[in-house]
């Protein structure tokens, strides 16, 4: 490298390099064959920018450094002449905002809010900000921040957020961090939830949001992850174009969102489900918000009992709104590790062969996985899988993925998490 850099070194092995240039943006903790300080002299800390050498010389990019993860370094940049400072956070947040108004802004239904009013504003390293997510709702901003060097920057990063969407005419006033997850306690890392203190806080932490045309209420003190699964919008709406006039079952419902898009497309009937029941109260709520109640019923149930039940009891099936002609399976993740892939596996096969015992010839069946470790072709084996068993055909009707506002970084697959079908049994 001709030009002096001002930062500390960390010198990797070959496998590292390798990785890195095919465009994976971790070094992993037994990766790293030594230290060096900066040209001052100074050593790094936890959390700072360091450069990131192979053993031969070459320069492989830049990161913030995690003395307690097993995950080291999370790169940031790969650009010589970058230098890490709030002038390059800046520009990574206006990336991320123009790229949700290029791919989002004219994708909103007829006479429905924009669909960048509720979006994922940053999703960590496919927008080149590793550790840090940002969801917008309407007027506020929900934030986790799950890495040391992204915990160091919060008081830079958070007010170029801010700054972003108000000189793109965004009315956002409010961040709320929701840094309580577990995975924190891997970086050092306190947890904790509240308003930041560098902006007014509303009255508040439940919001009223708009989706699809669809109001929800959202609680982002308590509701899972930062309150909305965003990441299904736009299968939500697939959901909706098959519903008319259908009678359709809506599994792991969580606040209702795919039923009440079922609904607000003419479907005659919705039943969700949930083993929550403050899902189920949510689900509700929504309903009535939408005023949709009337073809909507709820139900609080282990989903992996529910279906054997329904497809065993055919009068229980007909209280319940069936038989149904669109089934939606949306599971939470069976699989948050390599290790326990084989088990989840089984269980998408049997909730996916349940669901098909269950629809008519001519019924669909909407089904996903939202584990980067249960992958597309895995997902798909299971669904394969699951058919043979109940001795079905599919036809595939569409594949999808997770909404764009949650970008998928290739070279670095955990980026692609959320994988989507719709089958039509034949």
């Amino acid at each position: 490298m001709k030009q002096a850099r001002p930062y500390p070194r960390l010198i990797v092995t070959r496998k590292a390099a390798r990785a890195l240039s095919a465009g994976h943006p971790w070094v992993f903790e037994g990766e790293v064959l030594r230290a060096e300080p900066a040209p001052d002299g100074c050593d790094a800390t936890n959390g700072d920018v360091v450069d990131v050498f192979e053993d031969n010389g070459t320069w492989q990019g830049a990161g913030l450094l995690s003395e307690q993860s097993k995950i080291r370094v999370r790169i940031v940049t790969r650009n010589a002449n970058d230098r890490v400072d709030a002038a390059f956070w800046e520009r990574r947040v206006r990336w991320a905002w123009q790229h949700r108004v290029t791919c989002m802004a004219g994708r909103s239904l007829p006479g429905t809010e924009p669909d960048t009013t509720c979006c994922r504003m940053v999703f960590s390293e496919a927008d080149g900000m590793p550790g840090l997510v940002v969801d917008r709702y309407e007027n506020v901003l929900v934030s986790q921040v799950g890495t040391v060097g992204m915990e160091r920057l919060r008081e830079t990063i958070y007010p170029l957020l801010l700054k972003v969407l108000a000189e793109d005419g965004q009315e956002v006033s409010a961040i709320y961090e929701r840094n309580d997850s577990p995975a924190r306690t891997k970086e050092g890392l306190p947890l904790y939830k509240g308003w930041w203190e560098g902006a007014p806080a509303p009255s508040t932490p439940n919001v009223m949001i708009r989706e699809n045309g669809l109001a929800f209420a959202v609680d982002i003190e308590n509701s899972q992850k930062t309150g909305f699964f965003l990441d299904q919008k736009y299968n939500r709406r697939a959901v909706r174009e098959l519903a008319r006039g259908g009678r359709v079952l809506d599994c792991f419902c969580h606040v209702g969102p795919f039923g009440l898009n079922a609904a607000a497309g003419g479907a005659e009937f919705v039943r969700c489900v949930d083993v929550s029941q403050t899902a189920i109260d949510l689900a509700e709520k929504n309903a009535r918000l939408n005023g949709l109640s009337e073809r909507m019923g709820f139900s609080c149930a282990n989903v992996l009992d529910y279906l054997p039940e329904l497809r065993r009891d055919r009068a229980r099936l007909r209280e319940e709104g069936g038989p149904f002609d669109l089934i939606v399976l949306d599971p939470p993740a069976f699989t948050k590790s390599r290790g326990t892939v084989a088990h989840a596996a089984r269980g998408y096969r049997e909730i996916n062969c349940e669901a098909l015992r269950l629809l008519p010839r001519g019924g669909y069946l909407a089904t996903c996985s939202c584990s980067h470790f249960m992958t597309r072709d895995l997902l798909a084996k299971a669904v394969a899988d699951a058919a043979h068993v109940a001795n079905v055909q599919l036809k595939q009707v569409e594949e999808r993925q997770q909404a764009p506002d949650h970008p998928i970084l290739w070279g670095f697959p955990e980026s692609h998490y959320l994988d989507f079908f719709i089958f039509q049994v034949v």
